[in-house]
């Protein structure tokens, strides 16, 4: 690490205890997350219909599902590769061009083949967004306020997963052209952010590591200003020295493969292909799978829909206490309590029992993938933090890939039981690699990929 300087930028936006930026950008950010995570799910909805229409079988339909999570891992990698030279707005804006394209031409897709090809584009920018919204909150936001705003702009992503079966059970079930309509939508969000796109600033973290240490605290300024100004007062907290990151140098994934970040990444891509595993078991095969147990496609997508409360319940909870309780801690209770919710409800599968369990293991997914991005982000340096949240998140997204087939596999051979007995385990065991990473709740960055920083707990090695 270099040297402290004393009053640096960094040490200066770090001292800032109101959120110091503006409530557009919030909205950006926001509307971002509502988007891409609407795509992530809209299509299992329209696969029942899907096969009926294109006259596939569900295996083949469901591999639309899979390839956009393939669409995922590249747009996360490459894209993020990009953000950590060249800026993280233009990796944002990137990402939402992406999914804009991607959804619009999926919606009308003449064959599944050429559903599957623009859905590997929707994946990019769905990666895209998804690594790049998580790395800018945390690099723009004050350490005490880190965990809140991430996980506001998480309220409006897990919104958007709520949303989509109450859309689908709107739609689907009553016109043929439903699916359609879902998959439309998306594009429609797109284009709204990229005419509030010039409310995005740049990290002022990558603009130090970058050699723009100018630019860096002029924006700082203005950022003490606006935060002033809400305040009501023409003084701040006083400044408390943080260490400067190393430069940027060379190629940004380079960092990752040397200790200690090495370890990091392998731990928390380990948490992630788990976790994706019994996530999109849920989210892209639970309609499937509750038609095929004879509780009819309007009846499941009901079940899903309400169920589906529970991402903003989980959201919340990572708003209000994101900050104040350790958020390992937080992730590890919830994951626990939702796997054995879904795997009660696989050997009990009545419709009350579908729902309880439903809006449990939905609390689970929005907390294990919100608190998840911050804590992941979190154990990785400014000049490859991007590319370590996309190597994650991404290539754990592999888990995701496979898990329709998984899903499928299990269902035939013991029905309902072994689907959502898949979901609740593969939970569960992804929670052991959770347990060994670092406690960064309200700590600088900095701090945190310090050298010479020493954890107090068991965790991932930082020496």
């Amino acid at each position: 690490m270099a040297n402290n300087v004393v009053g640096n930028p960094l040490s200066r936006l770090e001292r800032i205890p109101v959120w110091p930026h503006g409530y557009r950008l919030l909205i950006v950010l926001g509307l971002g997350y509502f988007f891409s995570f609407f795509d992530i799910t809209n299509i299992s909805y329209g696969i029942p219909v899907i096969t009926k229409q294109f006259h596939v079988s569900s295996s083949l339909a469901s591999t639309a599902v899979s390839t956009s999570l393939f669409g995922y891992i590249v747009g996360a990698i490459l894209v993020s590769i990009i953000s950590d030279y060249y800026g993280r707005r233009v990796a944002l804006l990137m990402g939402i061009g992406l999914y804009t394209i991607g959804s619009f031409a999926t919606a009308f897709s003449p064959n599944v083949t050429w559903l599957i090809v623009w859905r590997f584009i929707v994946g990019m920018g769905i990666g895209t967004m998804i690594a790049q919204v998580s790395t800018y909150m945390g690099e723009i936001s004050p350490a005490i306020l880190r965990g809140r705003f991430t996980g506001l702009a998480n309220v409006f992503a897990f919104a958007g997963l709520a949303a989509v079966p109450f859309a689908a059970m709107w739609v689907v079930p009553h016109y043929s052209w439903g699916w359609r309509a879902l998959l439309f939508f998306g594009g429609l969000g797109g284009l709204t952010m990229l005419f509030m796109a010039n409310d995005l600033i740049e990290s002022p973290r990558w603009l130090i590591i970058h050699g723009h240490y100018e630019k860096a605290v002029t924006l700082v300024d203005r950022i003490e200003q606006r935060a002033m100004a809400k305040m009501g007062t023409t003084t701040l907290p006083p400044v408390k020295e943080i260490p400067l990151e190393e430069k940027a140098q060379g190629f940004p994934l380079w960092s990752l493969f040397k200790p200690p970040y090495v370890w990091r990444m392998i731990i928390l891509l380990l948490y992630w292909f788990l976790w994706y595993v019994g996530d999109y078991a849920y989210l892209g095969m639970a309609p499937t799978v509750l038609v095929q147990s004879g509780f009819g496609l309007g009846n499941s997508i009901g079940f899903s829909a309400i169920s589906g409360i529970g991402f903003i319940v989980g959201a919340l909870y990572v708003l209000f206490f994101g900050d104040s309780i350790e958020r390992k801690y937080s992730l590890i209770g919830m994951g626990i309590i939702g796997a054995v919710a879904v795997i009660i409800a696989g050997f009990a599968p009545s419709p009350i029992m579908v729902i309880v369990a439903g809006f449990l293991f939905t609390m689970t997914i929005a907390m294990l993938s919100a608190i998840g991005y911050i804590i992941t982000a979190e154990h990785f340096p400014t000049r490859a933090r991007s590319s370590g949240l996309a190597m994650c998140d991404g290539i754990g997204h592999l888990g995701g890939a496979i898990a329709p087939a998984l899903t499928l596999g299990a269902f035939g051979s013991w029905g309902i039981t072994g689907a959502f007995g898949l979901m609740g385990v593969a939970t569960l065991a992804s929670l052991i690699f959770m347990s060994m990473t670092s406690r960064a709740t309200r700590k600088n960055l900095e701090v945190v990929n310090d050298a010479n920083f020493i954890e107090t707990s068991d965790s991932i090695p930082l020496n």
